[in-house]
């Protein structure tokens, strides 16, 4: 066996498995369908300004993420990192203080405005609870299922928010065990877990790029605008869709790509089974470009009720001034609108917190019909290994305790590459 490995797809999952392999020495090859990087968290181009095909924040608990932006080299300042911060205007305001873990939880919750004493007891009792079972169920059940004995403030304000955030599910169908997974690793975990991490630069710049810079500084190779068909089992390893032939291959493509790709693998049909059952789930952001006095009271706030759930503004992250971009998780009846309409809506959401709004400029919706999969309780995950010698699968959908995100994405690819390394 040589050492060479073909990478299908240049998203988070792909490039965190190339990193991880060209430090450790392999020939490395990506291979990118668009000539853009990073799937779907990447840049996109709009009136003279890069945006993002999705607003996406980090959190401290991303360790992995984090640690291969250090090791390819992405600069500190592409991420404002700022404590936990969740706030919805004239409604909710939760901070966690600079204390030491778990104080930090404690006092953000117990000096939460918009809740009264009983509804902070109870969240707390919640974390406890969990704690005391280690963040595991006996079974599998649904966030609403989960939540349902909370206060109505705390769900409606706490645990809703951050399940549609983390999930992109609604939490009456969402998976409870995943859930707790995230509440494990950032509210429960060290301070700096639980810390909002920010992009102050388009998401193919956060990651993808320096990575592919990376890999070809040591050694290998980046194929933008390069579509692979298929892969096809051949002597001592794989021919890639007429671009040579390889020992190992980590397939980074998004899950509805894949059964393409393994179609000359009758062996694989049950994980093509698999993606076919899964019912997908949208992410849109609407920007909104405003003069640029135009601000939000912060960088990030919530909304309540209104089409979006979040709203960014770009300007105070990304110095792009009065432009505000608003989230839509999940599925909503925003689907059935025109984006004129639905930027409409969006407009009259931001004029309840900014005093003399005037019309925006122009507006740009940005809709990813497919961003994750609906993770609902006992969804089938197929594993990182195939099942067929020297073939792996990389992405947020591959088995993890993750959902669909950014972390998960690159914990895929990392496991993906150290089973690689394990052959050799």
């Amino acid at each position: 066996m040589d050492r060479s490995v073909a990478i299908i797809g240049g998203g988070y999952a792909g490039f965190a498995a190339a990193a991880e392999l060209a430090a450790a020495g392999f020939e490395v090859s990506v291979f990118e369908a668009s000539h853009t990087l990073g799937g779907r968290a990447r840049a996109v181009e709009f009136e003279g300004l890069t945006l993002d095909n999705g607003a996406h924040i980090l959190v401290g608990a991303y360790t992995e993420t984090l640690r291969l932006m250090r090791l390819v080299g992405t600069p500190a300042a592409a991420l404002l990192r700022r404590p936990l911060h969740l706030e919805f205007p004239g409604l909710f305001r939760l901070r966690a203080a600079r204390l030491p873990a778990p104080l930090h939880l404690a006092w953000a919750l117990l000096t939460a405005s918009g809740l009264t004493w009983p509804d902070k007891v109870a969240a707390i009792e919640f974390m406890r609870r969990q704690q005391s079972t280690r963040f595991r169920l006996k079974g599998d059940i649904t966030v609403g299922t989960l939540i349902a004995a909370q206060p109505e403030a705390v769900r409606r304000f706490l645990w809703e928010p951050l399940c549609l955030a983390a999930l992109n599910t609604p939490p009456r169908l969402a998976s409870a065990q995943v859930f707790l997974n995230v509440l494990r690793d950032s509210l429960a975990a060290e301070r700096a877990a639980s810390d909002l991490l920010l992009p102050t630069t388009d998401f193919s710049s956060l990651f993808p790029e320096p990575a592919a810079r990376f890999v070809e500084a040591h050694g290998g190779h980046v194929n933008r605008g390069t579509r692979i068909g298929r892969v096809r089992r051949v002597d001592f390893g794989y021919a890639v869709d007429g671009h040579g032939t390889y020992s190992q291959v980590i397939l980074a493509v998004a899950p509805q790509h894949l059964p393409l790709l393994i179609a000359d693998q009758p062996e694989l049909a049950s994980i093509a089974a698999q993606l076919h059952s899964y019912r997908w789930e949208p992410i849109v952001t609407c920007y909104l470009a405003y003069p640029e006095s135009v601000r939000l009271p912060q960088p990030m706030l919530g909304v309540v009720d209104g089409v979006p759930q979040w709203l960014f503004d770009r300007g105070r992250t990304h110095g792009q001034h009065g432009l505000i971009a608003a989230v839509i998780s999940a599925s909503h009846h925003h689907r059935t609108l025109e984006p004129q309409v639905l930027a409409e809506e969006i407009h009259t959401e931001i004029a309840r917190l900014v005093t003399n709004l005037p019309i925006p400029r122009w507006s740009r919706v940005i809709a990813e019909q497919r961003a994750t999969f609906a993770c609902t309780p006992g969804v089938p995950r197929p594993l990182t290994f195939s099942g067929v010698p020297g073939l792996y699968l990389a992405g947020d959908y591959v088995a993890g305790d993750y959902p669909a995100t950014i972390e998960g994405a690159v914990r895929s690819g990392v496991a993906a590459a150290r089973l690689v390394q394990r052959q050799f």
